[in-house]
């Protein structure tokens, strides 16, 4: 699993690993809100959001 392997590898004691684990995961979050989707978005053509009904 990921989450231990970044537990062992983050420096300090436990309250700063918990500190740089939520800068880690707002970094990830930012990046993906800022690049990934957007360019995701245009790549496959996913702007028309309209919902159709299934008969």
């Amino acid at each position: 699993m990921i989450f231990p392997f970044v537990w062992r590898v983050l420096p300090g004691p436990a309250w700063v690993k918990v500190v740089l684990l939520v800068l880690l995961l707002a970094a990830v979050v930012a990046v993906l809100f800022q690049w990934v989707y957007p360019w995701f978005s245009v790549t496959f053509d996913i702007q028309d959001q309209n919902v159709e009904a299934v008969p």
